[in-house]
Parts: structure tokens; sequence; C-alpha cells
């Protein structure tokens, strides 16, 4: 077992920060996607610092819009690509084969661009409505978001028998990568209790888990399962939801 090469696998494939060159052999494979959470925990860590930086150095509106955009700087935009993507493919609301090949088109339609400023939009006026206290909590939903979109990787059907959806999970350990994403799903929820209090744990857990409920109807329904683009696409929704979700409880508490 190769847990590092895994680890890198996993930083290499998701993430822009740099990552030695490893093999992707199938042992490393096995394991890469119990590391995609940690992606998370980076992103978190950083949107603290950001805040603590801006704030010392007397620059607030730089922590209340940057933080915006470096998940995307972090990952290099991969689940962006994914969220944009589905846009494009859903609201050609033609048949199931036509939305697959929609994916894998390179091209980017209208819908997507409209969704991506819409979404930028949205995330900002959320973010914006978060109150300094519940950032701590905020910086926690990027693990969660990575743990329940490994999860939904190795349990949900896939629309494709290649792509990278299928073949990160066709690779997997899966039952110790599904134990490991309910391990880190299970820390995060409690992380966001203890820093920002019972109603935050509470409203993060419902939101997420109706989140992932939709996504697994949606993707079943309109695409015969997931893909990679699919995974992007629900994670950055989930995000979203979270962001707005705390924000709304940071006004009660």
């Amino acid at each position: 077992m190769d847990l590092p090469g895994s680890f890198v696998i996993a930083f290499s494939m998701y993430s822009r920060i740099p990552m030695p060159q490893v093999e992707w052999t199938k042992e490393r494979m096995k394991y890469a996607m119990c590391f995609f959470p940690l992606i998370g925990a980076v992103i978190g860590l950083l949107q603290m610092a950001v805040r603590l930086f801006s704030v010392g150095l007397g620059f607030p509106f730089f922590g209340q819009l940057f933080p915006v955009v470096l998940p995307i700087l972090i990952t290099g935009g991969i689940h962006m690509d994914g969220l944009l993507d589905v846009i494009d493919a859903r609201s050609s609301h033609m048949e199931t084969e036509k939305k697959l090949e929609i994916l894998k088109d390179p091209h980017t339609g209208a819908f997507a661009i409209i969704g991506c400023g819409v979404y930028l939009l949205l995330y900002v006026t959320a973010f914006w409505e978060l109150k300094p206290g519940m950032l701590p909590a905020y910086c926690m939903i990027f693990i969660l978001t990575r743990a329940l979109s490994g999860l939904a990787v190795v349990t949900f059907p896939k629309a494709k028998k290649s792509g990278l959806a299928a073949s990160f999970s066709n690779a997997s350990h899966k039952r110790t990568v599904g134990v490991v994403m309910l391990m880190y799903a299970f820390a995060a929820v409690m992380l966001i209790w203890y820093l920002g209090g019972f109603l935050a744990a509470g409203v993060s857990f419902l939101v997420s888990a109706l989140v992932y409920g939709y996504y697994y109807i949606m993707a079943k329904r309109e695409f015969g399962g997931i893909t990679g683009d699919l995974a992007g696409y629900f994670l950055q929704l989930c995000e979203l939801a979270l962001v707005a979700g705390l924000a709304g409880v940071s006004h009660f508490v």
C-alpha cells in the first residue's frame, strides 16, 4: 500500500498545488480518493489565512472578495468546468445521449457563461452576508463537499464506462473509500458544530443531504448516472448552498 503515492495522485488531479510526479499505478489509485477531502482542508486553511491577512493589513474588501475565487484558483477550475458543462447539457433539454455528448464538447455555450456569472454573483452575495464569527465553520464546508462527492463516486451509478468518475470509481477500493468519506463528512459536521454551533451544523447537514439527494435523482434521471462533470456540478452547487445556509444562520447566532 503506497499511501503517499495515492496522496500525490489526488492532489495532482484535483488541485494545482505542486506535487512530485508519480506513476498512476493500480495500487495507488485504489486509495487516491481517500485524500480528496484534504484538498478541501487546504482550501479552508487558506481561506482563514486570507481573511486574517486582509484584516490585519487593513484591506477588508480584499478579504471579502478574494475568498470567492480562491477555491477556483486552488483547484484550477476543474469543478467549475463540470458545473458549466452540466448547465449547458441540461439547458439543451435533449435526450440523455445528446446531453452526454454536450458534456464531452470542449466548446462553451451561452448558457454556461450565463450560469457562471449567476453562480459567482450568488456566491459573492451569500459570502458577504456571512458574519465574521461564522467564517471558521464556513472553512469546513470544503471538506464536507469533497467527502460527499467522493462517496458518490464510489456508490452512485455511472453514466459511462469511461471518463474521470468511472476511472476513479473502478480503480478505487470502494468499501474503504466509502467508509473514509463518511468519516470525513462526520468530522466536518462535528467541526462545524464546534466552530459555529449546533444550528450551523444542523443546517449544514440538512442542506448537504438535500443537495446530495437531488444530485442522485437528477443525475440518474437526466444522464443515466454520474460523470466527472456531474461530480463537479454537485460539488459547486453544494458549496453554494452551504455558504447561503451558513450566512442565514450567522444572522441568528
